[in-house]
């Protein structure tokens, strides 16, 4: 992201500009359900998939829907066009137009994702806020050569949409810093040494490794995914003296459910679990 957080966000002035755009052009965010993974598609190709605030709009409507829905385990966010995202829509930007919903932040999810994994499949860019919209995600599947950056230095803006916050958790300080400083991006190979990245596709197949990848995580059960995603995104606010039973609270339930009970009884009577999320 490249603009400072307002104070309040408006979803209603969200909301309408989602509306407006929604009467006069294609769907900004598209949603596909396969088997139990839903792909959310970025469908704003003819700026690049820009964020806007009807693509921010449309981008939480999706994650609301991935989170309510049981019958889902796993979200693929990818984007039209051949390409992720290059990030705020600098024209709606000057007109005044917020690319921020609610609690959930820049492009619907930069502050608050989804409580259920997300994978990011990225083809052609991920720079600026397209860059932190991956961040926000649990895993990175990129194709090999696509650029990846927080250019936002170089339009005199910020990267204020969590790749300030998140990249120096992830990867060398320094080399934050240079990215920060100087704007310049680099090549998905070089986020993929340092762990950035998880799997590496060939070009204009980052969906389907993407997918691979999410059908490993749906065969487990959804009680613990949900429950291991959450222990490792709150740990880093836990002190030492608090971080067990912080961690007990969230797997207890897990313990005692009778998925967990189905998972005990497949492995000893060597046939697949039938989850019932509960």
């Amino acid at each position: 992201m490249s603009a400072d957080q307002p104070a309040a966000a408006s979803e209603n002035g969200a909301a309408a500009a989602a509306q407006q755009e929604a009467d006069s052009s294609p769907p900004p965010v598209l949603t596909e359900r396969r088997g139990n993974v839903l792909v959310i598609t970025l469908n704003r190709p003819q700026v690049r998939n820009s964020v806007n605030a009807a693509l921010a709009a449309g981008v939480a409507g999706a994650l609301e829907e991935l989170d309510d829905d049981d019958g889902l385990s796993v979200g693929v966010l990818t984007g039209a066009g051949g390409y992720f995202s290059a990030g705020m829509d600098l024209g709606a930007f000057v007109k005044g137009e917020s690319p921020w919903f609610g609690d959930r932040g820049f492009a619907g999810i930069a502050q608050r994702a989804a409580r259920k994994p997300l994978i990011a499949a990225i083809e052609g860019f991920a720079l600026a806020g397209g860059m932190e919209i991956a961040l926000a995600c649990d895993l990175i599947v990129a194709a090999k050569g696509a650029k990846m950056g927080i250019p936002e230095a170089k339009r005199s803006l910020v990267a204020a949409g969590g790749a300030l916050l998140r990249l120096p958790r992830r990867m060398p300080y320094h080399m934050v810093m240079e990215l920060a400083l100087t704007g310049d991006p680099l090549p998905a190979e070089r986020f993929h040494e340092f762990g950035v990245v998880n799997h590496l596709a060939e070009p204009g197949s980052a969906v389907d490794v993407a997918l691979e990848l999410a059908g490993r995580i749906a065969k487990n059960g959804p009680l613990a995914v949900v429950a291991s995603k959450q222990i490792l995104e709150e740990q880093f606010d836990w002190s030492s003296s608090e971080m067990w039973d912080n961690q007990m609270a969230i797997t207890a339930p897990v313990f005692t459910s009778a998925d967990a009970k189905e998972g005990a009884s497949a492995f000893k009577e060597k046939r697949e679990p039938v989850w019932r999320g509960a």
